[in-house]
């Protein structure tokens, strides 16, 4: 099996070009699915409230501006009206600020949401987790990805997207103030261009070369975050001057010769705020653009892995094995297969070669697991004892040969117990039925038996007392609060429960002692399962019918175990 070749650019800094664009795109398909959608209608109303919310603060800014005509004017009335006004105005404004960043929040736990339950339906789909974190190398940290990146994304495209929603009427609007108050002159504001270079995270660096890479990429990053710090600071204060200098053009010419004193300092007010505002308008921009590469990085990332997810979910849905979705349920699995046999696995000249590596570890191997003929693989370390299992699981795919599964895989067919047993978050009596998503049918008082039976067997008796129940939520990691042996004996107690007619065992009693290993085996042949065993002990040849020894080098021996 061949590890896909790391696609072109893999690695590279992201770009805001026609790529980013085009991700970016596919994954606003995902938070906004249709125009009637939640986002959708919330996005409007975060619209609304923005464009709401600057009309106040027009408003609220002219308020300087009609204080110096009431002062200037002596008028006590309009001096009341006036501050009653204000104060109304400064508490919608106040009121409105607030659902517009309320708003965003929302959008921000929403967007979230969509994106990575998208994301986690293509992941969990098949076998794509398994393939993505030890196949393949071109998509790395798909984790970290779904988990971080994701609620990075989100979170900076909501703190982005009520300023970036408004912007363009806001300098619209109030470049029109300016041109049309001031039609004598002409205003040019421009913002200085500036490059972003995230280096991203950054790895365990071993070497000085490496070190002194990332050096370079920091000062790079450096030296074009100086002229961007000029412009913003540059901006910020240059609205004071720029505001009077624009006014003064036009009074010294005489414009506005025919007005009072108190009528031109009304004037001089109101250019002030219209000039400053318009100006903050162009910075807010300026210091989004921090933002926005940040987002682009994310969007590259998040862009990739859903690109990556779903071309392998259109290549597995012409695969040969099920959807895990298909066996975990309390029934046996419904997908096709041959007529009923005693036969689980036929391998025909099998060869088997890491995917990583061309040596091969398993040359030309033929053999049957049938029902009752019990299989114990053996060999040193790095022979092929595991991979094999992984071919038979499905999880590899053979260099050259036939491999045919002709039962079920999942409970009452062919289950697996791994090296590592897996445990998911929940109560004990979800440990021990998973992956079972319920019970039997035959539930009740009747299963808690079962279970309780099985867990005895298992010599896990006290672990019911220690959960208080099979049905008390823990707030502990199972891997944290159990030994190595118990989380063995645990996979058991699951195997005894699920009672498959083949158990495929790799170096599953690796934590027990003889005595137990072979209690534990003998329970299970007393339930009639079939073993395909990894292991190096010779105590469990008398629970098997046959050993394959792999010698290394693809060289294998298959014997026969003699009864005594």
């Amino acid at each position: 099996m061949a590890v896909p070749v790391a696609a072109a650019g893999a690695g590279a800094r992201p770009r805001l070009d026609l790529q980013f664009l085009q991700r970016f795109l596919q994954i606003q398909k995902v938070l906004f699915p249709s125009w009637s959608s939640q986002n959708a209608l919330m996005f409007l109303t975060l619209l609304c409230v923005a464009l709401l919310k600057q009309l106040v603060i027009y408003q609220v800014g002219l308020i300087p501006s009609q204080y110096y005509g009431v002062l200037g004017n002596k008028d006590l009335d309009g001096f009341k009206t006036l501050t009653f006004l204000a104060v109304v105005l400064i508490v919608l404004n106040s009121m409105l600020k607030s659902f517009d960043q309320f708003t965003c929040n929302l959008l921000y736990v929403s967007w979230r949401k969509d994106l990575t339950e998208h994301l986690h339906r293509f992941y969990f789909q098949g076998r794509v987790y398994y393939t993505l974190n030890v196949l393949r190398d071109d998509v790395d940290n798909p984790d970290q990805r779904i988990s971080q990146d994701v609620e990075r994304f989100c979170r900076q495209l909501s703190s982005m997207a009520s300023k970036l929603i408004i912007s363009p009427f806001t300098l619209i609007y109030y470049t029109y103030q300016c041109f049309q108050r001031f039609k004598h002159m002409q205003i040019r504001v421009n913002a200085e261009p500036a490059a972003f270079f995230r280096a991203g995270h950054v790895e365990h660096v071993r070497t000085d070369r490496r070190l002194q890479r990332l050096l370079q990429t920091q000062r790079e990053l450096m030296s074009k975050e100086l002229w961007l710090y000029l412009g913003v600071n540059t901006f910020d204060y240059l609205g004071s001057i720029l505001s009077y200098v624009v006014i003064a053009i036009p009074i010294f010419s005489g414009v506005y010769g025919d007005l009072s004193p108190t009528e031109l300092s009304t004037l001089v007010s109101k250019n002030a705020f219209v000039c400053i505002y318009l100006i903050s308008c162009f910075t807010g921009l300026i210091d989004l653009s921090s933002t926005f590469s940040d987002v682009a990085g994310y969007t590259h990332r998040i862009g990739e892995l859903q690109e990556t997810l779903l071309d392998m979910s259109l290549k597995s849905r012409g695969g040969e094995v099920p959807d895990e979705s298909e066996w975990d349920m309390d029934r046996a699995p419904e997908w096709p297969v041959a007529e009923p046999t005693d036969t689980a696995f036929l391998l025909e000249r099998v060869s088997i070669s890491a995917p990583s590596s061309n040596k091969p570890l398993i040359r030309d191997l033929s053999l049957k697991i049938s029902e009752g003929q019990s299989l114990l693989i053996t060999g040193n370390t790095g022979t092929g004892k595991t991979s094999l299992l992984r071919v038979l699981g499905g999880l590899w795919a053979s260099t050259r040969g036939s491999v045919q599964m002709l039962t079920d895989f999942g409970p009452h067919g062919v289950l697996f117990l791994p090296q590592k047993p897996f445990f998911t978050d929940g109560t004990l009596r979800e440990q021990v039925i998973y992956p079972l998503k319920e019970i039997y049918p035959d539930s009740g008082s009747t299963d808690d038996e079962r279970i309780m039976r099985f867990l005895e067997l298992a010599g896990l008796s006290s672990l019911v007392t220690r959960t208080e129940g099979l049905d008390q939520q823990v707030d502990w990691n199972w891997y944290d609060v159990l030994s190595p042996g118990e989380m063995q004996r645990l996979s058991f107690a699951r195997l005894f429960y699920l009672q498959p007619k083949y158990a495929v065992l790799d170096e599953a009693t690796s934590a027990l002692t003889e005595e137990v290993e072979s209690e534990l085996y003998r329970i299970g042949q007393q339930l009639g399962m079939t073993f395909i065993s990894v292991g190096h002990r010779h105590s469990l040849e008398r629970f098997h019918s046959l050993v394959l020894k792999l010698c290394g080098e693809g060289r294998w021996e298959l014997t026969r175990i003699k009864v005594e």
